[in-house]
């Protein structure tokens, strides 16, 4: 089981909105609040974020730091991220599935070159369809390679489907391309707070502010400029 965090919206520090909240990732690291499945996420963290400093997609080129160490030792990350700015953001804290590697490889985000996305969950690998294309044999890159082969605007399907196979999955996913925010509840927490200046998509909330909203289980989640929209998954 892993936390992640989700942010679209005005260019804003990775720091303020990973390691700066009094319950933010980095201490959801080692003291979540509302993780029901394990005690910590002490297996490795990863942030991505969208660079629209360099030419590419409208959205901005994704870049990713991860590592299989926990996020509350990283005195590096901790010096550069209130340097990092960008207007949409994907980050994790890991705890690894029993048997599964602790490697960077095995952390989220993960990222087709497009989009970056991460798993909070655990899902029976058989499920699965078969993949050449993930970038570690865990559970969750498995599905991330799954998920982006059949393509991010079949999201809400891709999940109906893997959790009809697998009654035990937890399939909590987020995902973003520089101009959408996508998650889903499937057997976990979700929370969303609209800020003025954007939104945030979180596991728990990383502070006691109000303006926090649950999302209900089994729901898929769209975030863009336009607005948010929730759709119930079958």
């Amino acid at each position: 089981m892993c936390r992640h965090l989700g942010w679209l919206g005005a260019d804003v520090t990775v720091a303020s909105l990973v390691l700066d909240p009094p319950c933010g990732l980095r201490v959801q690291s080692y003291a979540p609040r509302r993780q029901k499945h394990g005690l910590m996420n002490a297996d490795g963290w990863g942030v991505g974020f969208f660079d629209r400093s360099s030419h590419g997609p409208e959205g901005g080129v994704p870049r990713r730091w991860r590592s299989p160490a926990p996020l509350w030792g990283d005195v590096s990350f901790g010096s550069i991220a209130p340097a990092l700015r960008s207007h949409c953001v994907v980050a994790a804290v890991r705890s690894a599935t029993v048997g599964m590697p602790i490697e960077a490889s095995a952390t989220a985000p993960f990222t087709d070159g497009g989009w970056l996305l991460s798993h909070n969950g655990i899902v029976d690998r058989s499920v699965l369809p078969a993949t050449t294309s993930a970038e570690s044999v865990c559970d969750s890159a498995i599905l991330a390679a799954v998920i982006f082969e059949r393509g991010l605007d079949a999201l809400g399907d891709t999940i109906s489907r893997i959790g009809a196979a697998d009654s035990l999955a937890r399939l909590n996913v987020l995902a973003a391309n520089g101009s959408r925010l996508l998650a889903t509840t499937w057997g976990d927490t979700l929370s969303i707070l609209r800020r003025d200046d954007g939104v945030v998509l979180a596991s728990e909330p990383y502070d006691d502010a109000p303006g926090w909203d649950d999302i209900p289980d089994r729901h898929l989640v769209e975030v863009t400029t336009e607005g948010v929209r929730m759709t119930r998954l079958d």
